[in-house]
């Protein structure tokens, strides 16, 4: 009968002990847990988007969302303009552009404010309209050859090392050439990932852009205002380019 009874610990110090060892113990496997659980195989959930509740899209290394996406006009800079002898330009270095995630089943994404702030054409100003942008092939006309753009985005796509659907991405002017965007510098080119939904590369923000370019050769709005709103947000840009009342 003896030999079967457990030993019990002895006074209130025994107790105490016990206690203290079923805590600790809690404890270690809690923390265990927490490593590998928090997200999909193990993977530690990224800040950024994706921690606010809006989910970054596969293939997609996603910076913080900013506070706002207005105030990215001032650092507007003009490139070298149109070019009758393209050459591939230098792209940022691999991994160092992160995209703005705002919506991402709908495509709703921004580029990297420093690596692709835009870049105006210095052949587009508001005395040149007519005879440039609101010309009928004027952006075709200074479209740099495909294996220009076909090696800078190989080279775009690593800096923002985007890993997905490359058939549905497209190597995009932030400000496009049809609002005065300068053809080749890349600060103005950035490869922007489509909705979830996509087949080709025809995007959303190709419609804001037309929308856009038809307001400016009315003379509703202004070059400048149509630039600053797509560099600075283009989901947002023919609000606020046009005004609330529109």
């Amino acid at each position: 009968m003896n030999a079967t009874r457990a030993v019990k610990p002895r006074g209130a110090a025994g107790y105490l002990w016990m206690l203290v060892g079923l805590v600790l113990c809690g404890v270690l496997v809690s923390g265990c847990r927490s490593t590998t659980a928090d997200a999909p195989g193990g993977r530690v959930p990224s800040a950024g988007p994706g921690a606010t509740g809006t989910p970054v899209p596969s293939g997609i290394t996603a910076a913080p969302a900013p506070a706002t996406t207005t105030a990215v006009a001032a650092a507007l800079v003009v490139g070298p303009g149109p070019s009758g002898a393209y050459r591939a330009q230098a792209q940022p270095a691999p991994g160092t552009c992160h995209y703005r995630v705002l919506g991402a089943a709908a495509g709703s994404v921004l580029p990297d404010p420093v690596c692709t702030p835009g870049a105006r054409n210095p052949a587009v100003t508001p005395a040149t309209l007519r005879t440039t942008i609101c010309r009928s092939g004027y952006s075709s006309s200074i479209r740099p050859p495909e294996r220009i753009t076909s090696t800078e985005k190989a080279a775009s796509i690593k800096a923002y090392a985007y890993a997905g659907n490359r058939r549905v991405v497209e190597y995009d002017h932030l400000i496009s050439l049809e609002l005065g965007g300068d053809p080749n510098d890349s600060r103005n080119l950035w490869p922007e990932p489509n909705a979830a939904t996509a087949t080709t590369f025809t995007n959303a923000k190709d419609t804001v852009e037309n929308r856009l370019h038809t307001l400016v050769c009315a003379g509703t709005i202004t070059l400048a205002s149509a630039q600053d709103a797509i560099a600075s947000n283009w989901t947002t840009a023919l609000a606020v380019a046009t005004g609330p009342s529109s």
